[in-house]
């Protein structure tokens, strides 16, 4: 039995948590009924957990310098706050983050280490920040459990308890709270199951109990004491009513009024102050409900913020993001794609809704919403924060099919896209990962992406589309260097094909005709332009004046544009 939490304890508590979560992750999907239907919150609540475990497993090992418990729980911390999917996972990430707050007070505890008053602490500032992310707190959630959770280990660290008895006690207030809240929320009650993101919660600290007391990972005392939680008078289970095409009984009389509301939108946010994180917040409320804006607690502009909205208004939701801060890594679900996958789902009901689907990683908002509107995935993400395999995994999972192609569009991405599609796999869906080294590339690929065809059939096309795409590049260079045709230096403007410096030179424009013409030198049909931003402003123009010259020089050649390329490359070509 462990006097403290160290390191390798909270490690341990970190694998347990998604070992154990992942176990109930299909009866969790499947009683989640609040505050939307939509089927999801095991899952929600294993990747948000999966990415806290990750992001300690990436610590480098110091070799005499092991991590302190602190250093650990602020990586749980990052982790679970980057990752957090969903209402349920962004509320679960205050758990980490309290933890690493009160062992950030190293005057306050003289352990290295959570004993049984750190713990209690932890908890309680757990609550304190879960409740302040929502705008409009529910009780009968796992805001309730966690409350529970923290009031009874507070008691019994007051009376003196050690560590396991605080737990202990954390794990009996959990329960007892998660067995109320069908009388909390009449919703719970008419389907006749627990909250289950509180459920999830209580299976957390369940895990945590096991690894104080040395309980082999997983055995789950929780589990037992509430999986089929009726209230008495309850209508028939709620898989019956699924199999049963009731559409009624999954979406109506949802107290939050979120059955206005079409879309669930979630970005992380940086550059931003506490200040304009509280306008932030009141402009979501306003936009629509289930709010929950969490940071990492860092002070001023260098946190890091989770943000989390139902709505029907998307555009409004990510400009609110704007004006705070710089948003990135924006997901959107819509409910009625999660609703529809579980009416008539029978025994596979939150966890398909499509035989097939696609994800593909884009640099900018236009050319999301463009693949978007074809039904495609896309997980937006900055050059200086890729996609990590939890982020990856998380937007699989989310398209709820049995088969999903990922494009990553960038060779370093490749083997993060393979590691989340390892993490899918073992999650029962079949992902394979086609190595698209460009969003061009990607683009290409969905040109011929065909659903109705067999999926392996589908991958060879669209793998060779990809392939048979010459990518081309203009930039700024940002310093002094040695390239195959020169010695270029800052400001330089470099044109590349196929990542290698093909011309130096000091125009934009020129740089970009020029490249076109070269890459045409060896023949193409279709010249894709993908204008990006370089910081002086003149996309539009120089779009159109290199559509131009490819008219006037090339007029065989069909050219499409887009917008929506990364800062520090204005332009990219595509030639198929």
């Amino acid at each position: 039995m462990l006097r403290v939490l160290d390191a390798s304890a909270l490690r341990r508590w970190a694998d347990a948590s998604v070992d154990l979560l992942d176990v109930h992750r299909a009866e969790l999907d499947r009683t989640n009924v609040y505050p939307v239907a939509d089927g999801d919150t095991g899952t929600n609540l294993v990747l948000t957990l999966r990415a806290a475990a990750e992001e300690l497993a990436r610590r480098p090992v110091r070799p005499g310098r092991p991590d302190t418990a602190a250093e650990a729980a602020a990586a749980l911390a990052r982790g679970a706050l980057r990752g957090a999917r969903g209402n349920s996972g962004v509320i679960v990430s205050q758990l980490p983050r309290g933890l690493a707050e009160v062992l950030a007070d190293a005057e306050g505890w003289a352990v290295d280490g959570v004993d049984g008053p750190a713990l209690a602490a932890a908890l309680c500032r757990a609550d304190e920040l879960a409740r302040a992310a929502v705008s409009r707190p529910v009780e009968g959630t796992m805001l309730s459990v966690l409350r529970a959770a923290a009031t009874d280990s507070s008691a019994a660290a007051n009376r003196g308890g050690a560590l396991a008895d605080v737990v202990a006690a954390a794990v009996e207030g959990a329960t007892v709270a998660l067995a109320d809240t069908p009388r909390q929320l009449p919703v719970l009650a008419r389907a006749g199951v627990v909250d289950a993101g509180g459920r999830g919660l209580a299976l957390l600290l369940d895990a945590l109990a096991g690894v104080v007391n040395g309980r082999p990972g997983g055995t789950a005392v929780v589990a037992g004491a509430v999986s089929a939680v009726v209230v008495p008078g309850a209508p028939e289970p709620l898989d019956s009513r699924w199999r049963s095409r009731d559409r009624g009984s999954l979406t109506a009389d949802r107290e939050s009024g979120s059955a206005e509301f079409d879309y669930e939108v979630m970005y992380l946010l940086e550059g931003s102050s506490a200040e304009r994180v509280d306008a932030l917040r009141a402009r979501l409320d306003e936009l629509g409900d289930s709010v929950a804006v969490v940071g990492d607690g860092q002070p001023g502009a260098a946190g890091q913020w989770n943000v989390h909205v139902h709505c029907t208004d998307i555009g409004a939701a990510v400009e609110a993001g704007v004006e705070a801060g710089r948003p990135y890594r924006i997901t959107v679900v819509r409910f009625e794609d999660q609703q529809s996958a579980l009416l008539g789902a029978g025994a596979d009901a939150g966890r398909f809704r499509l035989a097939r689907a696609v994800v593909t990683v884009v640099s900018g908002e236009p050319v999301a919403a463009l693949v978007r509107a074809d039904g495609v995935t896309a997980l937006v993400a900055a050059p200086e924060q890729p996609p990590g395999p939890g982020e990856i995994a998380a937007a699989v999972a989310g398209t709820r099919a049995r088969h999903v192609v990922v494009l990553p569009n960038d060779i370093e991405l490749t083997a993060v896209a393979e590691e989340a599609a390892d993490v899918a796999r073992a999650a029962g869906v079949e992902v394979v990962v086609v190595p698209t080294s460009s969003v061009l590339q990607g683009l290409a690929a969905l040109a011929v992406h065909d659903a109705r065809r067999r999926a392996g059939d589908d991958v060879v096309a669209m793998a060779e589309a990809a392939a048979a795409t010459r990518t081309g590049v203009v930039q700024i260079a940002t310093g002094e260097a040695l390239t195959w045709v020169g010695r270029c230096y800052a400001g330089d403007v470099l044109a590349l094909v196929d990542g290698e410096v093909v011309l130096i030179e000091h125009d934009l424009a020129a740089a970009a005709c020029q490249l076109a013409d070269r890459m045409l030198t060896t023949g193409g049909e279709l010249v894709t332009v993908l204008l990006g931003q370089n910081g002086q402003g003149g996309t539009d123009e120089l779009g159109e004046l290199l559509v131009g010259h490819l008219r006037h020089t090339h007029p065989e050649v069909e050219v499409v544009r887009y917008r929506g390329g990364p800062v520090g490359r204005p332009v990219q070509l595509g030639v198929e």
